[in-house]
This record gives C-alpha cells, structure tokens and sequence, in this order.
C-alpha cells in the first residue's frame, strides 16, 4: 500500500474524517458475531463507522468458531476481490501476512498508540513483520472454573483452590448423586480442558514451550504425562451423555443444578447472565486449579485486507480506530462476556467476574504468564492444532495411555 494514502487517512481521522461522508466510503466486513451480545455489539460498531462518514457492507457468515467464514475469506481472496476487513485471529493473521495480500495499519496504530495500550504478549500477533495489519477487538480468558456454589453446598463440598480439593469436592458432589464436571464431547472442549489443565499442572513456563514452542522433549515429558493423568482422572466425573452435548448446554447444567462444575472460557458467563444469575452469589468464577497466576487468552481481532481505492484505505483506518476506541471496547464486552484488550477503559459497567479477569490479564501480562489458547487457534498453525485436537479428542474417548497420548501429541505437533 502506497503511504500516502494512509497518511491522508490518518490525518482526515484527526480533525474527524470531514471528506468521508463526501466520498461515501464504506468498508466491507467479513464476520461470525450473528448471535444474541455480539450481533447486538456489530450493530454499535456500524454506527460507530457512520458517525465518521464511513457505510459498512455487512458480509456476516454463521457458524460457531468461523470455519464457515474462514472457507469464504479463501474463496473471496483467491478470486482477487476480498473484502476490506475480516474477522481472523492467531497465527492465521501470519498465514495471510505470507499470501502478501494485507493492509498496513501503522500509522494509525502509530497516532494512537497501539503498543503502550495493548499487552505485550498481544500486539506482535496483531503484526506481520513488524507493521500492523489488524485490530484486536477484546480478550476472551479460557482457563476458568465455573461452579455453582448450591450444589457444593449440598454435597458438603468447599470452594476447591487446587488439585486435591478439586477432586475432593468432585467426589462428594458424585457421592451426592449430581454430575460433578459438566462437559459436551467434541474435540475443540477436549481440548480446552485440556490446556487448562496443561497450564494448571505445569505453569505458564511449561505450557509456553510445550504448546506454543512445540518442544518435542518438553512434548512428551513427565509434566505433559501428569497432564493426560490428571485428564484421565478428570474422565471419570463426566456424565455418559457428553458426546456431541453443546458447550451452552454443558453451562446449563452448572446453572440449574445438575452439574457442579464445568471447564470453559468466559463466553460461559453469558449463559449465566441471560439466566438472571449473579457472580459470586449464583455462580463462581475461578481461575483452574493451579493456574490462578496465570493467563490463557483468545482475542477476537478484525485483519485488513489490500484495498485498491484510497477511499477504502480511508476506511480500513476508520474502522480500526474505531475498533480500539476505548467506547467500542467497552460496549462491545459488556455484550460478549470478555474484557477490553486494550487499557484505559472504564471498569466500573463490568461486573466482579469481569474485573478479576482484567485484574489478572494485567498481572499476568507483566509476569510473563499470559500465554495463547492452543483450542482456540491462539497458539500454533491451524494444521498443527487440528492434529493436536484429534489426539486429545481420542484420549477423551478411550482407553489410550497417558504414555501413548504424549508420544501421539508430539507427533502431531510436527503436522505442517
């Protein structure tokens, strides 16, 4: 992209992109938020984007983690027609940097300051080489423990703050006669309580160099063992009807009594809010067993495109500063259920949940132990996680050793 443009772009964004109305530019999307909080959050952005003269051409694309929306980005870039701006995340964001075909968003991440406001662990997946190509949208934590407080109560169970207590409390709730981990048996949740236990038994060292570095020996050495023992055990308190079961059902058991705990990222709490339950009160939200100074993150973020016009160009830097306005941010994970990914919003509207999750990204970010979701494409290629997943799904559904099971992961963290 020719820098002119841009820098005509940025500074028609400073005095409050006077001539963009006059142009009537728009900016094409390519995006998954179609349901309830985030379709209602696409809505606040569109407006967000007219106010600054820029009409924004909705291309959303149904289909819970993107994979429908991913098949039709492929399709739009190989015709040589993307679209200006698409939901992507993770090291997909590198796999389209190699295809040479992404804008450059330096200067406004430049005049606003992307690097001071977002985590240092965050803005280098946000660039390709060194240059911007896309803005983060918010922060979503993985490793969470949701429990309903009624049903420990019932069963004579405490609060459980590691391992042993974990386990304590999850054989008084089966002696009690409840499901006592709530879970829906398909690969990508395998998966996510998977890394949480990685991460709860290991640390945030150990998960580094094991799933984002894909170190062979760490792969299959007597940390990622006690990991699959720990799984192995995990097994043995979920229910016979897992198999298929939906994540949002899995949190209804948590949330009507049937289930005492359930792994899974905070996209959960939303279910809990829509039922009119309140954290702290009707629900716990706690850091996994192990991993309460630690941090695994998946980032919604919307990655720019090449565009021929330098109207649309005008309309890429719109949209991105509108992305990271500290408005935007706020409003937009109130609906969703995650947090900010940049500072300096306004904490007061987020609830106790919410606050504890922005109060550790920040720890964490500064000790060095916010690391990226392996399940949700945060840490490796999308190849290398496929294969992965499918080893863990096959441990979840077998009789596969601890043993066999890292031999298999390592094996398939070679998958290219």
């Amino acid at each position: 992209m020719h820098p002119l443009p841009i820098a005509r772009a940025l500074a028609l964004a400073c005095i409050g992109f006077a001539s963009a109305a006059t142009q009537a530019a728009e900016v094409e999307v390519l995006h998954y938020w179609t349901s309830g909080g985030e379709a209602k959050s696409v809505a606040e952005l569109k407006k967000i984007v007219a106010a600054k003269g820029v009409v924004w051409k909705d291309f959303a694309v149904a289909g819970g983690g993107g994979e429908n929306a991913a098949t039709a980005l492929k399709a739009r870039v190989i015709s040589g027609n993307p679209p200006a701006a698409a939901q992507v995340k993770g090291p997909s964001i590198q796999e389209w940097g190699k295809e040479g075909v992404l804008a450059n968003l330096d200067a406004v991440a430049a005049a606003e300051k992307w690097d001071a406001l977002l985590p240092a662990a965050v803005a280098p997946i946000m660039k390709y080489k060194g240059s911007y190509v896309a803005a983060p949208v918010n922060v979503h934590r993985v490793n969470w423990l949701w429990v309903n407080p009624a049903v420990l109560k019932k069963a004579g169970a405490t609060v459980p703050t590691n391992w042993d207590e974990f386990f304590a409390a999850a054989d008084k709730i089966k002696a009690a006669g409840q499901i006592a981990i709530a879970h829906g048996g398909m690969p990508w949740q395998d998966a996510t309580v998977f890394e949480s236990v990685a991460l709860g038994t290991g640390g945030a060292a150990f998960y580094r160099k094991a799933l984002v570095e894909l170190d062979q020996g760490t792969l299959t050495g007597p940390q990622m063992i006690k990991t699959f023992e720990t799984l192995a055990r995990i097994k043995t308190y979920i229910d016979r009807d897992a198999a298929g079961r939906d994540w949002n059902l899995a949190t209804a058991m948590v949330i009507n009594g049937r289930a005492g705990m359930q792994f899974m990222g905070d996209w959960a709490k939303g279910e809990f809010t829509a039922a009119g339950k309140k954290p702290g009160i009707d629900y716990l939200c706690l850091a996994v067993p192990g991993s309460e100074g630690a941090y695994t993150f998946n980032i919604d973020s919307m990655l720019m495109f090449k565009m021929k016009k330098p109207e649309d160009q005008q309309s890429q830097q719109v949209l991105a500063s509108a992305i990271m306005s500290p408005d935007f941010q706020e409003l937009f994970n109130l609906n969703k259920g995650s947090i900010p990914v940049r500072s300096g919003v306004n904490k007061t509207k987020f609830d106790s949940c919410a606050q504890k999750s922005m109060a550790d990204l920040d720890a964490s970010s500064k000790s060095g132990s916010l690391v990226p979701s392996l399940a949700h494409g945060m840490a490796v290629s999308s190849a290398a996680q496929g294969a992965m997943t499918d080893v863990i799904a096959r441990f979840m559904n077998s009789n596969m050793s601890p043993k066999d099971a890292v031999t298999a992961l390592a094996k398939a963290a070679k998958t290219r």
